[in-house]
């Protein structure tokens, strides 16, 4: 029995169709505009590994990039929640050992609200942060506010999805590049005190 090759037209035309299929599928992949895979919303709050790739949305909330968060800085129109942790003082240092602060840089006039981004807080975080936000907002959950803190930050997001769906606001917008996306563009930054 003699078998005959298929004409090296089609050949190269099913690899074509093969490779336009490719790239239609890569094109309606969903990725989170870097050309990552995009990261689902959680039910519920990030647990842990909290510097990683986001998510692209957050329920609720408005999601700005730096154009507009610079906007909103310039115009004065919101209030700037900075949600970055702090460093935790290690518990078997030896007696005398000096402690400081790692240095927080922030967009300048934001008030730094730390640890009140951790997917489980205790009672006393969760008193600071509401009391915190009630005092920014003057007391109106329409108040506009915008909660960050770096890059790939889990904080900002489990903050941002805090204030909307259990304190009520429902102005909040969240900026996911936060201070390093800020200092990437060449806006300023300012050193960041804790909150009392």
């Amino acid at each position: 029995m003699k078998h005959s090759r298929p004409d090296p037209s089609l050949r190269r035309l099913a690899w074509l169709g093969i490779a336009g299929l490719a790239a239609v599928l890569y094109a309606f992949a969903p990725t989170n505009g870097r050309g990552e895979e995009a990261v689902p919303e959680p039910a519920g709050y990030r647990m842990e590994e909290y510097r990683a790739p986001t998510p692209a949305t957050l329920k609720g909330a408005r999601v700005i990039d730096t154009a507009e968060a610079e906007q909103l800085w310039r115009a004065k129109t919101a209030v700037f929640v900075d949600v970055m942790p702090r460093d935790v003082k290690p518990a078997n240092l030896p007696p005398g050992t000096l402690w400081r602060d790692k240095r927080r840089d922030h967009l300048p006039g934001s008030v730094w609200l730390p640890n009140v981004g951790y997917g489980a807080l205790t009672a006393e975080t969760d008193a600071y942060f509401r009391t915190r936000l009630e005092a920014l907002a003057g007391g109106n959950r329409a108040a506009p506010l915008v909660i960050y803190c770096q890059t790939d930050c889990w904080m900002s997001w489990n903050a941002a999805k805090r204030a909307i769906e259990h304190y009520g606001y429902t102005n909040i917008a969240w900026y996911p590049a936060g201070s390093d996306g800020w200092a990437r563009s060449g806006l300023p930054l300012e050193q960041g005190q804790p909150a009392p």
